[in-house]
């Protein structure tokens, strides 16, 4: 009888330890999805709101949101989120026609609202002016983005408002220190070998907040071919103008710098992250790590202070 008695706890021990896995699976998470459009604005969203939330991003690390095309799975990921986030400035210009395809119901919050956007001249149209997106380069803008993120999430979860206040209040001191860091490390550079070429102009914001120029053979969007006179016209400013470098990005083809470089003599400087974070464990796996990551690239390759 006692051997029977044992056999049954046994069985029911084995079962209940089956059972709980499953439960635990098809149980619902209490956390509020958050999606956002691109990585860098994932890794902000994560910071603010910590362990409420579950985030899922779209455009993935080392991944173009310029050039990307939405998939089904992108459409159900939206149709379940409580709240999106988009850095607007025309940056995804696919997200109107998949929260179309989603049905979403989900509050759209543009984390660059409140942005002072740069404005230039389009090449491909003559009398026309084009925005340009990337104003997280400038930590003065990044700041800005943290506060709409904080807002946006306290309007969809209310009951954490006190949770994001905190997170964000701690957050934005980190980007105090690091645009104190990246001003220190671009003095240090000499004032006259403070510009260089990059793949697309992704860097403008940076320019403009630390005193840097920046030439680029496409436009703000990697989804524009610069001509042979465009190229023609860059190899033959960086002779004219003694540019010291030019530096290859982790979301386009490297090889169009390759041939400036070896048209020019110009050294060819470390990878620079510009619209993507790298994978999580690479050197720029947080936007804190790419904005220190790419000062450090400069200033080795500008006879700079690393």
């Amino acid at each position: 009888m006692m051997t029977t008695r044992r056999i049954l706890m046994a069985a029911g021990v084995a079962a209940a330890l089956i059972a709980a896995p499953a439960a635990a699976q098809q149980a619902p998470s209490n956390k509020i999805k958050a999606v956002a459009t691109i990585s860098i604005i994932g890794d902000l969203v994560r910071n603010v709101g910590g362990d409420r939330l579950d985030v899922t991003t779209l455009v993935g690390p080392n991944s173009d949101a310029h050039v990307y095309s939405p998939t089904p799975g992108d459409a159900k990921q939206l149709a379940a989120a409580t709240v999106v986030f988009i850095n607007g400035l025309g940056l995804e210009g696919w997200m109107t026609r998949l929260v179309t395809a989603s049905g979403t119901k989900a509050p759209m919050v543009v984390v660059s609202k409140g942005v002072t956007p740069r404005r230039m001249p389009d090449e491909d149209n003559p009398g026309h002016m084009v925005t340009d997106p990337h104003a997280w380069q400038s930590v003065a803008d990044a700041n800005i983005y943290v506060v709409n993120i904080r807002d946006g999430l306290a309007a969809a979860d209310p009951a954490g408002k006190a949770v994001y206040d905190a997170n964000a209040q701690a957050y934005l001191g980190k980007l105090d220190d690091l645009d104190k860091e990246i001003t220190t490390a671009i003095a240090g550079i000499p004032a006259d070998r403070r510009k260089i070429i990059t793949t697309h102009d992704a860097f403008g914001y940076f320019g403009a907040a630390y005193g840097m120029s920046f030439i680029a053979p496409e436009g703000v969007s990697t989804d524009a071919e610069p001509s042979a006179k465009d190229v023609a016209r860059i190899i033959r400013q960086i002779r004219k103008q003694k540019i010291p470098a030019v530096f290859l990005e982790n979301v386009a083809d490297p090889r169009l710098m390759q041939q400036i470089a070896r048209e020019t003599g110009a050294t060819i400087g470390g990878k620079l992250y510009s619209d993507a974070l790298s994978e999580p464990a690479g050197p720029a796996g947080s936007y804190l790590d790419m904005m220190r990551h790419n000062v450090r690239e400069f200033a080795k390759a500008l006879g700079g202070r690393v």
